[in-house]
């Protein structure tokens, strides 16, 4: 049973019963979207789940993928691994798009290969990746579809692990690339940080004089938009010009996606233009604190019969930039939620409305582990539940 619960008034008090239209916006790019990470809100959506070819977009979930497996333990940073003659051959030269201008028989760094995905957007990184974690690419593709799944990215798949053009087998929506971010900026911080925000990375070298080759991040909001570090930007002829971009502003970080554009200088234009709009005409207000009860939710078959929701971080509405709106806010939890509850578990979600966007929904835990009840405890449980106690 899906239960809600309105907040306490204290904390709507700040809200007052005045209607604020949301803010305009228009964009040349046929595909758009953008969510507030501090509140959940989606600030503009524009055919946000039309189907789309990701073209080096795909790239974010080789990285994410990585990231999670270095988390775990499973690779090192340090480790390396060997390019493969038939790999360099067929991602080699003009042909191959972009590239990290590996050499044939080369060791390189995990670190490194990463470095060449996501500043220089190398197809051949990718595969070399793929191929030295798991054998082959077809195998780092499964594992790609298998964390998409995970994810929930219900309009995702891949058939590459470089985002080549593959007859459509590869597609994914604007929601799920924003999503896909949003995953990798929360479940492995440090090392999006330490990839994410190069301007430009030097690997290979030039024929004759061998001299380094230095090349840049196309990314176009670095550099451009104040607290800029991300994600990743794609092009092919099919999918036209798109970018997947973050930034972070007073603790306030919002993820952008534009797909479809015509050319390099308009997803220049459009993407800087997008985030400067996210930034400056929505602000974002406190709601709760982090650690502050919220509301208790009902245990079942547990040794307390309340567990307390708490704010797993500092909690902030979206509104337009100085306007007030009327909002409502209530708990949502499928409930009476069953123990064992770990701490820290999340198990209902703080909802808000506003007139001016869709609800935005912000996640609470539990304030405290509760084990299930023991045998006596589970006896009258159900004494009390089949006499409607």
């Amino acid at each position: 049973m899906k239960l809600h619960f309105a907040l306490p008034a204290v904390l709507v008090a700040v809200s007052i019963p005045v209607s604020a239209a949301a803010p305009p916006f228009e964009t040349s790019a046929p595909v758009a979207f953008m969510i507030d990470l501090s509140s959940g809100a989606v600030l503009y959506a524009k055919d946000a789940d039309r189907r789309i070819p990701p073209a080096s977009m795909a790239k974010m979930m080789t990285a994410h993928l990585a990231f999670r497996l270095i988390k775990q333990g499973k690779f090192r940073l340090d480790q390396k691994f060997t390019v493969r003659p038939e790999t360099w051959a067929k991602w080699h030269g003009p042909e191959a798009g972009s590239t990290m201008f590996l050499s044939a028989g080369e060791e390189v760094s995990v670190e490194n290969l990463l470095h060449g995905i996501v500043t220089l957007s190398g197809n051949d990184a990718c595969i070399v990746l793929a191929e030295g974690m798991f054998g082959t690419e077809q195998a780092f593709v499964a594992q790609m579809n298998a964390e998409a799944q995970r994810l929930g990215l219900a309009n995702t798949h891949y058939g590459t692990a470089n985002g080549w053009p593959d007859g459509g087998v590869t597609y994914t929506t604007a929601k799920d690339l924003a999503a896909l971010g949003r995953a990798t900026i929360d479940e492995t911080p440090d090392l999006y940080k330490k990839f994410y925000s190069l301007t430009q990375f030097t690997w290979g070298k030039t024929l004759g004089a061998g001299a380094d080759i230095t090349q840049a991040n196309r990314n176009p909001i670095l550099g451009r938009i104040p607290g800029a570090d991300g994600i990743k930007t794609g092009h092919t002829d099919e999918a036209g010009y798109g970018f997947t971009g973050s930034a972070e502003q007073n603790g306030r970080r919002l993820v952008m996606v534009v797909a479809g554009i015509d050319t390099f200088n308009n997803r220049i234009t459009e993407s800087v233009k997008f985030m400067d709009w996210g930034f400056k005409a929505w602000e974002s207000r406190p709601l709760v604190a982090a650690g502050k009860v919220v509301e208790q939710a009902e245990v079942q078959m547990g040794s307390s019969s309340k567990v307390g929701l708490v704010a797993p971080r500092n909690i902030a509405v979206t509104l337009p930039t100085g306007a007030a709106a009327k909002m409502s806010i209530k708990v949502v939890y499928d409930g009476p939620i069953k123990a064992p509850i770990a701490k820290g578990q999340h198990i209902a979600d703080l909802v808000v409305s506003t007139p001016d966007t869709v609800p935005q929904i912000m996640p609470l835990v539990a304030e405290e582990a509760v084990s299930e009840a023991g045998f006596f405890g589970r006896v009258w449980a159900g004494l009390m539940s089949f006499f409607g106690g």
